[in-house]
């Protein structure tokens, strides 16, 4: 499995999406604030569950 990445001047969450026309997983971090805040996405997680043209894994902590 190869696993890229790159530095890029944009908005997190456009540069994802455009990022993810070529990908075949995108994985995004969540903030977990814990509780019933933790179970609500960041608003960059939640563009590129919505937009993204690959499968995305959201990964929370463990905390």
């Amino acid at each position: 499995m190869r696993v890229s990445y790159r530095a890029v001047h944009s908005s997190a969450a456009k540069s994802l999406i455009d990022i993810s026309r070529n990908a075949r997983m995108l994985v995004v971090g969540s903030r977990g604030h814990g509780g019933l805040a933790g179970m609500l996405l960041g608003s960059v997680s939640d563009q590129c569950v919505r937009h993204a043209a690959c499968p995305v894994l959201v990964v929370r902590s463990r905390s």
